[in-house]
């Protein structure tokens, strides 16, 4: 049922919409409310958007479904300024919710003491930060497909559910979600990595209202769904059956069929009309697997330490490719070269297309992956053969080959090509 609009607000048939621009740290951002004509002493509702670059109309359809039922939602156009795959800052992006909380606080058929933030994916971890950092000014916060474990966790899941998706299994998987998964935080190319959601969660007093899809692929909705219920003191959480990370409705979560998983958007426009008193919750969805945390390298998998022994394996198997070596030692140069480079391709095809560059499935692996796997195995056997080679020459040719082959070893054991 939709919720009639509030008193001095007209019926909840239509939405009408005026441009804002407001600004934090200098960056002057774009948004629209959109809100029922002619209305007074309205609720008010910023909605935060998830992770990559957005614009406000990604959430037009639900903001005007808010508005017929009588609340002001304010959407804006994300920044891009500061925020990239490679930088970010949730304070900077709660700092901008905040500033549209201000902005739509000013509005006159707006009632200030009742506006609140609404976070979607990364906009999880963003919303309940910005009510955290001005609880009087936050009234209340709405998550949708938020997340209550790290960034780096919840990434290193939603990429082994990918792979699995695609019927991937064994070392590849084991790779890409966590040995990947751990140079990347460590490197300092994953930013907001270890961002802890949970101390922001236990600091709240706002009602908050957590929504889920059974089906969520991206976030782990039953760790989820248990640590806001740890964690809040007043909340509401609810789990639809048969929908995605967005409550779209879903078979798998991974498709989308039309439309919102039934009851969502009029269970917000309910929720945020007549605030609960008691904290109630749905049990939490299952899920195929746990979520595991991404722990910090050791000194032997620092992020420098790795790229020198990319660096010398690439020269000596390049040094060992001239004419006149040994017949080992030329396999050796041959094997050891294209597995490293072929590596290097595949890991950047797993992170840009989530595994879907990877060509067929044979056996739980890409092809690609087995492709390598067996590259690997013959430059193992070259080793051998140019170490017989290196004891009867002595050549410095021969000897930089054998260190190459000697360092790919555990190279190749530590990146899962010689793992089953």
């Amino acid at each position: 049922m939709i919720l009639a609009v509030t008193a001095g607000a007209p019926p909840a048939s239509a939405a009408d919409s005026s441009d804002v621009t407001f600004t934090n740290g200098g960056v002057t951002l774009h948004g629209t409310v959109v809100a029922p004509p002619g209305g007074s002493k309205l609720p008010g509702l910023v909605m935060v958007d998830g992770s990559g670059a957005h614009s406000r109309n990604d959430h037009r359809i639900e903001a005007e479904a808010f508005a017929r039922q009588g609340i002001a939602t304010l959407i804006y156009d994300k920044r891009t300024e500061g925020y990239s795959q490679f930088s970010r800052s949730y304070s900077t992006l709660a700092d901008d919710a905040l500033a549209a909380v201000e902005a739509l606080r000013k509005r006159p058929e707006v009632d200030p003491s009742r506006v609140g933030v609404w976070g979607l994916s990364e906009g999880g971890w963003v919303a309940p930060l910005a009510a955290s950092k001005s609880p009087e000014h936050v009234a209340f916060v709405g998550t949708l497909g938020a997340n209550g474990v790290e960034p780096s966790r919840q990434q290193a899941w939603a990429i082994e559910n990918q792979l699995r998706r695609l019927g991937m299994d064994g070392s590849m998987v084991r790779m890409a979600s966590s040995t990947m998964m751990r140079q990347l935080v460590g490197g300092s190319v994953f930013p907001e990595a270890h961002y802890d959601p949970v101390a922001v969660l236990k600091s709240l007093r706002q009602p908050v209202l957590g929504l889920w899809g059974a089906k969520d692929v991206l976030t782990p909705p039953g760790e989820a769904v248990q640590i806001f219920q740890e964690s809040l003191a007043h909340y509401t959480l609810r789990v639809f059956p048969d929908a995605q990370h967005q409550l779209r409705r879903t078979t798998d979560g991974y498709d989308e069929l039309p439309g919102y998983a039934p009851g969502y958007l009029e269970l917000v426009g309910t929720w945020v009309h007549d605030l609960p008193a008691a904290s109630t919750a749905d049990p939490a969805p299952a899920q195929d697997r746990p979520s595991f945390a991404v722990t910090p390298l050791s000194w032997y998998e620092s992020t420098w330490l790795q790229l020198a022994v990319l660096v010398f394996l690439l020269v000596a198997f390049g040094f060992g490719l001239g004419r006149g070596a040994a017949r080992p030692s030329r396999w050796l140069a041959a094997t050891g070269l294209l597995t490293v480079l072929g590596f290097l391709v595949v890991d950047v095809l797993i992170q840009t297309t989530m595994g879907k560059g990877l060509g067929p499935v044979l056996a739980g692996r890409p092809l690609a992956w087995l492709a390598l796997q067996l590259l690997s195995l013959g430059a193992v056997a070259a080793t051998i053969g140019t170490a017989v080679a290196w004891w009867r020459h002595r050549t410095p040719r021969l000897g930089v080959l054998l260190a190459g082959g000697v360092v790919f070893v555990p190279w190749a054991v530590y990146w899962g090509l010689l793992g089953i």
